[in-house]
């Protein structure tokens, strides 16, 4: 999984603040193609490793057996200046890369072959929202 966009319109930005939290915006709320999805219950940020730490929590479990779509991605930066710098010289270099989580918002998507899989890909997205810190349930779409 990629970890931060490759090309910036600015090479670093403002701290987000927390207010981005509470934007309208609805485009990742409906499923792409997956037919079983974590989504999250509340507002957050999540940080790069934990997304990677729920995709690879996610692949040892239903091993070849269906697709992962994960369905965020981090494109904020948070930067931070050394420890015991003086002040001046300039903005730090980049610290974290986050996402920003909607409330409603679907975090990743399964794609399961069969309808046999279903409890597999059930318990893998259980393990997966122990590895994230916002609360979620799991949804299916059964065409």
């Amino acid at each position: 999984m990629k970890q931060y966009p490759s090309k910036l319109k600015f090479k670093k930005n403002h701290r987000p603040s927390s207010s981005i939290l509470y934007l309208n915006e609805s485009k990742l709320f409906y499923p792409e193609r997956g037919v079983m999805m974590l989504q999250s219950l509340e507002n957050y940020k999540l940080t790069f490793n934990q997304l990677e730490a729920c995709r690879k929590c996610i692949r040892r479990i239903i091993e070849k057996q269906g697709t992962v779509l994960i369905r965020v991605f981090t494109n904020l930066s948070v930067t931070k200046k050394p420890v015991a710098t003086r002040m001046g010289k300039g903005k730090g270099s980049h610290h974290i890369w986050m996402a920003v989580i909607k409330k409603g918002q679907i975090i990743c998507e399964l794609i399961c072959p069969s309808i046999e899989k279903f409890n597999i890909s059930y318990k893998a997205l259980k393990a997966a929202s122990t590895k994230l810190p916002v609360r979620t349930k799991i949804n299916y779409n059964l065409y």
